[in-house]
């Protein structure tokens, strides 16, 4: 099937605009801020989230999984239609605008809910938004820089996501120290700068999809062949390594259970989103000059190795050593990753690409989340730990066979496969 292009938004001919830093328009730039303040908001609530069903709620370990995993794959299907309909309209910012502005008000009204349940049905909605900005974001940035920044531009990205996600355990932090237990306050506090991001998005984000609206080489072709067939193994590779990415949150219960409190759970998380933070940008422009290959592998092994630790040992010292671990490897994956992606899919088909990849990501996220919190509620965390270990090293082989190191510049996209 092959569908035609309209004729892009007159906002695509305009040129992003520009900024101080090499290689980063302000169109990046801008996105980096909008995420900073979204995930603040998020990062808030996530590590009183599994608190709060169980305690507050009457939740069971079972139930923080299956709100993480249901929450996670039930929008999957959107990050396709959103990817691809990016394409075709040749902007990006309306679906973009859109899915912030649901997950900022999802988040707000969570505080109220009044079962477990309520909590996952406005825990989907929170993540319907995600799915339906994340492949047109993707999509945006890569449009947004020259190739040879691809590791620059999604390395700043998530640098500034997560320090985000680093502020905002400790606004929790603060928030249960002067209201200890009172995590309805958490959340309502967390819409402020949900509804920031939103503001700033709407102001200094342009919504261009395609530099060259009247070429025909940036017309999507329709035709999901043209995604290539090292695209299509990686992303297989990447639905592996999900079913290992239990949600945190099972971490951060493993941190109560070993005897950290409420408070110290949130700065667990914090300190963990500070490595995160301080490594995306320098490990992404390093895979700009040694490859993205050698990074990703490392991230997985890294990955099993942290599981596998956690496994064989459950104490205080163990666990926030596995978190700094953690985010040294969070740097090394999601960034990288996502440049990985930019690397492989044609730019006429960024967005049905990037949606590819969230779907089928987003699917593996429900099994790995229930079977994270059956696992744990019949035989203990010890089996849920080693079981994600072995899934990762099993990422680890299969990348070692369908993407091998030595041939990341033949197979990216235009390139032979």
């Amino acid at each position: 099937m092959s569908l035609s292009a309209p004729p892009a938004a007159p906002e695509a001919a305009e040129p992003p605009p520009s900024s101080r830093i090499p290689g980063l328009p302000g169109t990046v730039l801008a996105l980096g801020v909008v995420s900073l303040l979204t995930d603040f908001s998020t990062a808030m609530i996530v590590p009183v989230l599994p608190l709060f069903v169980t305690a507050v709620l009457g939740g069971s370990a079972a139930s923080v999984g299956l709100i993480e995993g249901v929450a996670e794959s039930s929008a999957s299907l959107l990050r396709l239609l959103s990817g691809w309909v990016s394409d075709r309209m040749g902007t990006r910012k309306p679906l973009v605008l859109f899915g912030y502005s649901l997950s900022t008000v999802a988040k707000a009204v969570m505080g109220l809910a009044p079962s477990w349940a309520a909590v996952l049905g406005l825990r989907f909605a929170d993540r319907v938004g995600k799915g339906v900005r994340n492949p047109p974001r993707d999509a945006l940035i890569a449009d947004s820089v020259e190739p040879r920044y691809f590791g620059r531009a999604f390395g700043f990205h998530r640098a500034l996501d997560t320090i985000g996600s680093a502020l905002g355990p400790l606004a929790a932090f603060t928030l249960l120290g002067l209201f200890p237990g009172d995590y309805r306050r958490v959340f309502l506090f967390s819409a402020i700068p949900g509804i920031a991001s939103v503001l700033v998005l709407a102001a200094f984000v342009r919504g261009h999809a395609r530099s060259s609206a009247g070429s025909s080489s940036a017309r999507p072709s329709g035709n999901w062949r043209t995604l290539g067939a090292p695209f299509f193994r990686f992303v297989a590779i990447a639905g592996v390594f999900a079913l290992a990415s239990s949600s945190i949150a099972m971490l951060l219960r493993l941190g109560r259970r070993v005897g950290l409190s409420e408070r110290d759970v949130a700065l667990v998380y914090l300190l963990y989103n500070v490595v995160f933070a301080a490594l995306s940008w320098p490990l992404g422009e390093l895979s700009d000059r040694i490859g993205r290959r050698p990074l990703l592998l490392g991230a997985y092994l890294l990955f099993a190795a942290i599981y596998g630790l956690l496994a064989w040992r459950q104490s205080i010292p163990f666990v926030v050593t596995a978190f700094v671990l953690l985010g040294i490897q969070y740097a090394m994956w999601e960034g990288i990753e996502k440049s990985l992606l930019a690397d492989l899919i044609p730019k006429s088909e960024r967005g049905t690409g990037y949606g590819v990849y969230y779907t089928v990501v987003g699917v593996a996220l429900l099994p790995a989340s229930a079977l994270a919190g059956v696992l744990w509620d019949r035989f203990g965390p010890r089996a849920m730990l080693m079981t994600d270990a072995a899934l990762a090293l099993l990422a680890a082989a299969l990348f070692l066979v369908w993407m091998p190191l030595g041939r990341e510049r033949e197979e990216r996209s235009g390139a032979p496969a």
